[in-house]
């Protein structure tokens, strides 16, 4: 397997109503991650880019989705990587807290 580059790890935060109290209340984070990113990889990549320290590192992997017209399925979505991270206590990530 090819090692990615840690800039290459982070693909796009994830800022939805439920990320946001995450964020807000339990010092958690979203990031959408490369799909062969493991958490390791991840937790370097993030202290990397926001200068923090993670705690922990949760990923899940979020199916497609699909839809219907008539007969006819498509794909609405892709399956993607989600990563939640938690930061130490007093760390925070600007980019969130707007």
């Amino acid at each position: 397997m090819a090692e990615l580059h840690p800039y290459d790890v982070l693909r796009r935060p994830v800022i939805t109503e439920k990320a946001t109290e995450m964020g807000d209340e339990l010092n958690q984070y979203v990031f959408e991650v490369a799909p062969n990113a493991n958490k390791i990889q991840i937790k370097d990549a993030v202290e990397l880019a926001f200068d923090v320290t993670v705690v922990n590192v949760r990923t899940m992997v979020m199916p497609a989705k699909r839809g219907r017209r008539g007969r006819n399925w498509y794909m609405r979505t892709r399956e993607w990587k989600k990563a939640i991270v938690t930061l130490a206590d007093g760390d925070e990530i600007k980019l969130f807290n707007v």
